[in-house]
């Protein structure tokens, strides 16, 4: 993604939609000027607004940056082919077209997601996220690891579950759990995190790494053998 993207600021929704007729095949970015909640200047313009917009033409959101106390901004960019697409953003959608107003743009990036799978593999939202069970089972089945897990918190969790529902074979699925489980079991996490873990976690992290205290190299091993027998049984 490109980092130098120009900002953008523009006075309302109906304003943001005449741009992308303009632009949208052409751009390859902006940081988009939105309001805060209950301001109205220098642009009406909200996030949801912004968004549906946005789907309409093949675009998509990205992070956003601080900005004053009326604004903020956040990048929206065309969708790449390999753009993962979100649940929430697939509701969206379907909402837009029944509003008839997504754009042949829109479509073609629509129907590109449905043709090579990344529609139906649409991740969940962090706030009902759930890990594969071959995953959840692995966890499990190696003490420190499971540990760990309970002390992650949500956005941890998530980091995980995207990563996971990002892959697409069931080969590459079951690699990425066994390296997670061998992270987990040494009391890791892919991002870092404020909250302490409780003394109990740090005891079974611990003994992950002391030979012969839990054998948690062993069971990593025997996680990553339930994982298979796990997802042959279910194909």
């Amino acid at each position: 993604m490109p980092v130098d993207l120009p900002a953008l600021t523009i006075a309302d929704a109906a304003a943001w939609s005449n741009w992308l007729v303009r632009s949208a095949a052409t751009s390859k970015g902006v940081w988009l000027t939105l309001a805060k909640k209950g301001n109205t200047l220098p642009t009406s313009l909200t996030y949801a607004q912004a968004l549906d917009e946005a789907l309409c033409y093949g675009w998509i959101d990205g992070q956003a940056r601080g900005g004053d106390k009326c604004t903020y901004s956040q990048r929206f960019t065309p969708r790449t082919a390999k753009s993962l697409w979100s649940r929430r953003n697939v509701q969206h959608v379907a909402r837009l077209e029944k509003e008839g107003r997504v754009t042949a743009a829109g479509r073609a990036a629509i129907d590109a997601a449905k043709a090579d799978g990344r529609w139906d593999a649409a991740y969940a939202g962090q706030s009902t996220a759930e890990p594969p069970p071959e995953f959840l089972a692995a966890v499990a089945a190696v003490p420190a690891a499971q540990a760990t897990w309970d002390a992650l918190n949500r956005t941890n969790r998530f980091a995980i579950y995207f990563r996971l529902q990002a892959l697409k074979t069931q080969a590459g699925r079951e690699k990425r759990i066994a390296a997670f489980v061998e992270m987990l079991a040494r009391g890791e996490g892919l991002l870092p995190q404020k909250q302490k873990r409780s003394a109990s976690t740090k005891k079974a992290a611990s003994k992950a790494t002391e030979p012969g205290l839990s054998g948690s190299r062993e069971a990593v091993r025997r996680s990553a053998r339930l994982v298979k027998a796990a997802t042959a049984s279910s194909r």
